[in-house]
């Protein structure tokens, strides 16, 4: 930065303000110091921030890149220094947590209560998103932790399991027996095909995924390569839940995680289909960058879930 910080802030105040008296004003200098200030920032890039008028002053197009920019280095410091000021005042830290919506539903959920009870002046951000996106946060500081699946790639990054999930195929009854019917193949008194007919299941019916940018996709778009398997119709969607609906009202077969639908399959709603080749468990647990992990706070929520789920 050629600049020192006190000329960004003139800027920034002029810029907010539209008007130099009152940016003095606030700044608690004279207007000339103002425009001396401003005039210098000009002189120093080549180019002219401001427009004058009797009304005041406007942004130039350049000066509207530099405001944009200056504005989210503003913003970032105050949020830093509120930050500080709360936990100086009512001891109030702030964990900032990536989770996929189906991990924030489904795992992360069920113990966030008892969690936030312990600690109440804790302020918790949770950014649901793709896994790949809470991995770019995480290495770039903008994350404390993340709840996904066991990254290939971990880098600067560690990751400490949860639990184990089994990835896998499901459907109502009447959907796989129409299915059957169209393909002129037998199902078993219990609905569903073979283990050997379920490929043809798999790639002449409707097969509903989550995107492709999503880590379970991801993991049964590779089990589907590995196998031979090129499915001819394939529904798309952002959401697990959706997909669970989906399979519901018979859409089609849905590549859903089993632990996060065992009631379907109790209660007959869904059926699994059986396969020639099983899908390999994976895992998913905490990523976090390397020496990261302050005990009272990230470490308490890892050890509150890892409990739940009796790891």
């Amino acid at each position: 930065m050629n600049q020192n910080l006190s000329l960004y802030r003139i800027f920034y105040t002029v810029a907010q303000t539209g008007n130099i008296s009152r940016a003095a004003k606030e700044l608690f200098i004279s207007q000339p110091a103002v425009t001396k200030s401003i005039q210098k920032l000009e002189q120093s890039m080549g180019t002219s921030l401001f427009t004058r008028s009797s009304r005041g002053v406007q942004l130039t197009e350049e000066g509207g890149l530099l405001f944009s920019h200056v504005k989210s280095a503003f913003q970032t410091l105050e949020s830093a220094e509120n930050q500080i000021r709360l936990r100086r005042e009512f001891g109030m830290a702030q964990l900032r947590i990536g989770v996929s919506s189906t991990l924030c539903k489904y795992v992360l959920l069920p113990s966030l209560k008892s969690f936030v009870k312990l600690h109440p002046h804790l302020r918790i951000t949770i950014a649901c998103q793709s896994t790949n996106h809470t991995l770019q946060m995480l290495k770039e500081g903008e994350l404390d932790l993340g709840l996904t699946g066991r990254p290939e790639k971990l880098g600067s990054l560690d990751f400490t399991p949860v639990m184990q999930i089994q990835d896998t195929f499901v459907a109502a009854r009447d959907y796989l027996e129409h299915l059957a019917l169209l393909l002129g193949r037998g199902i078993t008194g219990k609905g569903l095909p073979s283990a050997g007919d379920s490929a043809a299941f798999l790639e002449n019916g409707v097969l509903m995924l989550l995107d492709r940018e999503n880590l379970t996709r991801q993991y049964l778009d590779h089990y589907l390569k590995e196998n031979a398997l090129f499915p001819e119709n394939v529904l798309e969607t952002t959401s697990m839940d959706l997909l669970v609906d989906f399979a519901r009202v018979g859409l089609g077969t849905a590549g859903v995680i089993r632990e996060f639908v065992l009631q379907d399959l109790q209660d007959g709603t869904l059926l699994e289909l059986p396969l020639s080749f099983p899908i390999p468990p994976r895992e998913i647990g905490f990523v976090f960058r390397t020496g990261q992990i302050r005990p009272e706070l990230e470490g308490a929520l890892m050890a509150e879930i890892s409990s739940y789920f009796k790891v």
